[in-house]
């Protein structure tokens, strides 16, 4: 049985997030102010279990009206999902290899205020680093939303396998790393590389320490010349491609590797998560660690995602456990156990929680009017009882006095 936390929870403000897990379920989430004590449950589940169809990546298209979500399933098929109800909008074949998985996904959000709400661009790069842009167009259902022609196809490395992916946030540059890959910056526009990493030196112990990064993100979203590297060996990474190209800072967190690193709103701090189930903040400007968060999870977190306007953070994982954090006092607000081993989460953040609708109050005298009946209907039984019996004794007496 998974270890369960015994800090008291006081519950979430109202948001709403979707997970993702290895049977290929997508499970919606909701928490309402007021309702449970603010407690995470989920209300939805869409598709069927099945292992062959487990999700390796999500990207959310975060927007009021018709949000999506793509998913990156292990058969190697693509998806473009609705947010909202969970109909299937698009999918895409894989054309690849059955051992060359799709580890990096993102859907473009930038260029939809130039082309219409129903063009969408995807972005792909499988293991052996094959990455891939192209356009759809959605229709009304998936057999008609439309393909591009000529999408644009690069390969990313020549050797090794890229663990991990993630697109800046003017949506202009790329960042790619994995084992035996140093992170590497590419110009997406132009499909070039920019900038490449330089190994760190061997340590005092002249032992050299292989190229192994589990995860990566860029510190802000305003600017793509600073990000962060996760490392096999539980270090945490920062870079500055206009400074070097060994890393700025270095931090080294725990004893297991790093799973999870998201980037806060404020451009300095990071969220890091490894696989031991422990979960961390860290104040890149100096390589400070913050603290960790109140209550270990039980399994190694796969992925932690920032609110973008609430102060907490989701992460999630191999104990089956999504977990919503307080980001100031670190303290866990609310968890759900939902059966499968988690691979990702996002955040809807046009969630609205919804308005009750306002009671009616009756004043004194509506109330009276409304009760009277009830008292009357009860009191009318009584009163056409008491008649009944009234009358089978006027009629005995009537009787007796026949006989009389």
């Amino acid at each position: 049985m998974p270890r369960t936390t015994t800090v008291e929870s006081p519950g979430c403000p109202p948001l709403r997030a979707l997970t993702f897990d290895s049977l290929g379920l997508v499970k919606v989430i909701e928490a309402h102010d007021g309702q449970d004590g603010g407690a995470v449950k989920m209300v939805e589940r869409w598709g069927d279990p099945d292992s062959s169809k487990c999700v390796l990546a999500a990207s959310i298209l975060d927007r009021e009206s018709d949000p999506l979500v793509s998913v990156a399933r292990k058969c190697g098929s693509i998806e473009v999902i609705s947010a909202i109800n969970g109909d299937l909008r698009a999918q895409i074949p894989n054309h690849g290899d059955e051992d060359d998985a799709i580890t990096g996904l993102h859907l473009f959000s930038k260029q939809q205020s130039e082309s219409s709400s129903r063009a969408c661009k995807l972005f792909t790069c499988t293991t052996k680093g094959h990455a891939r842009m192209e356009s759809i167009e959605l229709g009304g259902t998936v057999a008609e939303f439309v393909r591009d022609p000529s999408p644009t196809v690069w390969d990313v490395c020549g050797s090794g396998n890229i663990l991990c992916s993630k697109i800046d946030g003017n949506e202009n540059y790329a960042l790619f790393g994995g084992k035996g890959v140093e992170v590497n910056l590419w110009d997406l526009q132009k499909c070039v590389k920019i900038w490449t990493a330089k190994c760190p030196p061997k340590n005092t112990l002249g032992i050299f320490t292989p190229t192994w990064f589990t995860s990566a993100t860029f510190l802000s979203k305003d600017d793509h010349r600073k990000f962060v590297a996760g490392t096999n060996s539980h270090q945490v990474r920062l870079y500055d491609i206009s400074a070097q190209r060994r890393p700025v800072i270095s931090v080294d967190f725990r004893e297991t590797p790093i799973k999870a690193v998201c980037e806060d709103i404020d451009g300095n701090t990071i969220y890091i998560g490894n696989g031991s189930g422990d979960l961390a903040s860290i104040d890149m400007r100096t390589g400070k660690l913050l603290g960790c968060f109140i209550g270990k999870c039980s399994g190694g977190i796969k992925s932690i995602a920032r609110h973008p306007q609430l102060p907490v953070i989701a992460s999630c994982g191999l104990d089956s456990y999504l977990r919503i954090w307080d980001i100031q006092s670190r303290q866990l607000l609310s968890a759900v156990f939902l059966k499968q081993h988690l691979t990702s989460v996002v955040f809807d953040s046009h969630f609205r929680k919804e308005v009750p609708v306002p009671e009616v109050t009756n004043t004194v005298e509506e109330a009276e009017v409304i009760e009277t009946p009830a008292k009357r209907k009860k009191g009318f039984k009584d009163e056409h009882t008491s008649k009944k019996k009234k009358s089978k004794r006027s009629s005995k007496k009537r009787l007796s006095d026949d006989e009389d």
